[in-house]
């Protein structure tokens, strides 16, 4: 087996491992480069396989840095299957489109620019259609269903915890006569995250490829990271400020609002009172999109969030939270001088209705932004972070009066020793054990962590690195250099819902009519044993439809509470 490393090897972003066995070719990801522009040139370069001859994309999850640059793929002759959990794909549907708009748009602004100057226009890296193309290609599986892909791969999602539908990557490959276990966490999330489950453990594998965003740090007082938020939201409002808050559009928005709403339940205070009369404004409308697949997915939540489904409650609104829509919505934002708090991507504040929002609230004394999340080095966000007093956005010099924070406790990856607590569930170490996804100094000191800890050799991979790997050693192949209508969730009419509950019931009856026809072939009816030892594939095929089941009857309540 040959795995390459072409993308998050001497780079956070850009995800994306090439990995070639006997007869099939198989992509772990295919991320967008991010960050200086020198890292984002990469996105323009060539792949480092033919595209054509790409046979399967396992997907850890729709992050962009992940998932980006599949359109891409498609554009240059992919024609395989893109296998991801239903929620990444859910997910992919819309940041896809929304990537390509981006693409477009930065295309067409720096082709006026380049005719005023005599040079040819600039083509987009991938357009809409490249986009909408793309997800013909997407195959959605559930967690923990052992899917047998060819008759020398099998592949198994199990939960990450880092955003909806994340997923770390089990693959068992035959090849030489002989099964071997590949596993890649994608990116691992912390414990007792919101809305979501602990990343799940793996017991065993082979060779593993594993994140290290924040290898060599501990994310600060997680526990009290709402008690925090709420106390600059508080002193802002009570300064008649904006507070501005840069969040990913999936997954750290969604956090945000889930824990505003548990505070509100959960407190009387007089603090409780100030906020509920303060309005929220998701301005971002891929956010409010990925909102809606949020609602959509209760299957993917922890025990927590469904109970509050249980009790009739969305945990994704709350009376005072709004969703902007139009351009003229979120102008209207900075035009109104009422203490606010505007929470809108991009998370990194590179692009987007952010940078419009920081523009008219940086230099204001009594305004506050807060970061929730990582930012990658050059972005406007992390020149922010580390204490600019003025710098350049859309074309203007602002000056840096308002008050920065940062609150690492929503972050979506785990730590240090979320990480070692990881790898410390395996039950041996693995054989080969790759390090990816993580600034240099990160990838170092995680390595030597691992090694301290835990006995356990590991390999930083280069950017286009390659190595040759069997269970007895691993060999390197060298690399190469290389305003304001406030508006809500949209609701549909009852007549409507009716029917699809109705519906939703009928598909029910034929899942539970399923697996009795299932468990009748394998049991006698007499006194309900095994007729026999259950082969692997019966056993595979059971368990399928019962997490099939489990997600049906989860989506029912979730849609019946409403």
């Amino acid at each position: 087996m040959k795995i390459k490393f072409t993308g998050a090897a001497g780079t956070v972003t850009g995800s994306c491992h090439y990995i070639e066995i006997e007869d099939k070719k198989i992509l772990l990801d295919c991320g967008l480069f991010q960050g200086k522009k020198e890292v984002e040139d990469l996105n323009y370069e060539e792949f480092q396989f033919d595209p054509t001859e790409i046979d399967y994309l396992f997907l850890s999850h729709s992050h962009i840095d992940h998932s980006g640059r599949i359109p891409l793929l498609v554009k240059k002759g992919f024609k395989g299957k893109i296998y991801a959990t239903k929620p990444a794909s859910d997910l992919c549907s819309i940041m896809l489109m929304d990537s390509a708009h981006i693409h477009e748009v930065e295309a067409e602004w720096k082709t006026r620019k380049a005719l005023r100057k005599g040079e040819e226009e600039v083509l987009p890296l991938y357009n809409t259609k490249d986009a909408e193309e793309s997800l013909k290609y997407f195959k959605p599986i559930l967690y923990n269903q052992k899917v047998k892909i060819d008759e020398n791969i099998t592949l198994r999602f199990k939960d990450a915890g880092h955003i909806l539908g994340s997923a770390i990557i089990e693959l068992w490959i035959k090849e030489n006569g002989q099964e071997e276990k590949l596993v890649f966490t994608g990116d691992l999330g912390m414990k007792n995250k919101p809305i979501l489950r602990n990343p799940e453990i793996v017991e065993e594998c082979d060779y593993l490829i594993i994140e290290s965003t924040y290898g060599n740090r501990l994310h600060e007082e997680v526990e009290k990271r709402t008690e925090k938020l709420v106390d600059i939201l508080v002193d802002t409002v009570k300064k008649n400020g904006t507070v501005v808050i840069p969040s990913f559009a999936v997954g750290r928005t969604q956090d945000i609002i889930y824990e505003l709403n548990k505070y509100y339940d959960g407190h009387e205070t007089e603090t409780t009172k100030i906020l509920k009369d303060i309005p929220v404004f998701i301005d971002s409308p891929l956010a409010t999109k990925a909102t809606e697949i949020f609602n959509k997915n209760p299957q993917a939540f922890d025990e927590e969030a469904r109970g509050y489904i249980m009790k009739g409650d969305n945990p994704l609104f709350f009376k005072n939270l709004h969703f902007t829509q139009s351009v003229d919505e979120s102008k209207a934002l900075n035009i109104s001088t009422e203490p606010k708090i505007i929470i809108s991507a991009s998370g990194m504040c590179e692009a987007g209705r952010i940078r419009h929002h920081l523009k008219h609230n940086l230099w204001r004394n009594n305004a506050a932004v807060v970061f929730v999340g990582y930012q990658a080095d050059g972005t406007l966000g992390q020149r922010l972070k580390s204490g600019e007093k003025e710098v350049k956005i859309l074309g203007e010099e602002i000056k840096v009066n308002a008050k920065i924070y940062s609150i690492e406790g929503f972050s979506g990856h785990g730590d240090r020793d979320d990480l070692i607590a990881w790898l410390k569930e395996l039950k041996s170490a693995p054989k080969k054990t790759f390090i990816v996804h993580g600034e240099e100094d990160a990838r170092e000191d995680f390595a030597e962590t691992i090694k301290s800890e835990l006995g356990i050799d590991t390999i930083i991979p280069k950017k286009d690195e390659e190595f040759e790997v069997t269970l007895e050693k691993v060999k390197s192949l060298g690399h190469e250099d290389g305003r304001v209508l406030f508006k809500s969730l949209k609701r549909i009419t009852e007549e409507e819902n009716e029917l699809i509950e109705i519906e939703k019931v009928h598909q029910l009856k034929e899942k539970l009519n399923e697996l009795k026809e299932l468990f009748n072939k394998t049991t006698d009816i007499t006194d309900g044993s095994l007729k026999e030892e259950l082969t692997k594939k019966e056993y595979n095929k059971i368990n399928n439809r019962i997490i099939e089941l489990e997600k049906s009857i989860v989506n029912l309540t979730m849609s019946s509470g409403k």
